[in-house]
């Protein structure tokens, strides 16, 4: 299964149109080879580059949403994918940019392919859905994107 996105590359500076110094809209993102036999699509967008003094476990959810038809191939540049919106760590069900406090922070765009769909309500957090998750997992796909902010 792979994941990517016309907006940059793997490793890849993201642009800063999707951060909170931009319109703050999701990038285009690109679905294929998810196994035949899925039944539902999780994505999950994270920051694990936190400073410890803001969250202890130095980790940002940025975006959570489960239950995506497996026939889905393409997430529209400022288009939430129909699915069950989870949490994240700023209240947000929808996308929530990159916008880090201090240097180059990696967020994690993970896909994966699951046997099931999850019986989770919205408003899920991603460490429920993740549980929801074990042994379930079929394929994951992960696209990783840059961003530091523009200091004056």
């Amino acid at each position: 299964m792979k994941l990517t996105s016309p907006a940059f590359a793997h490793e890849g500076k993201i642009p800063p149109k999707y951060t909170c110094d931009g319109e703050n809209i999701n990038p285009p993102l690109v679905i294929s080879d998810v196994p035949a036999e899925a039944k539902s699509l999780v994505l999950i967008m994270d920051d694990p580059d936190v400073p410890k003094r803001l969250r202890a476990d130095g980790m940002w959810d940025h975006w959570v949403v489960f239950n995506i038809a497996p026939s889905l191939t393409e997430i529209q540049e400022g288009k939430e994918p129909p699915g069950v919106h989870g949490i994240g760590t700023s209240k947000n069900l929808n996308y929530y940019g990159p916008c880090p406090p201090d240097r180059e922070h990696r967020y994690f765009f993970k896909l994966y392919a699951l046997d099931t769909q999850l019986n989770l309500p919205e408003k899920a957090t991603k460490q429920q859905v993740e549980r929801a998750m074990e042994g379930r997992i079929l394929a994951k796909a992960e696209l990783m994107g840059r961003y530091e902010r523009i200091r004056n």
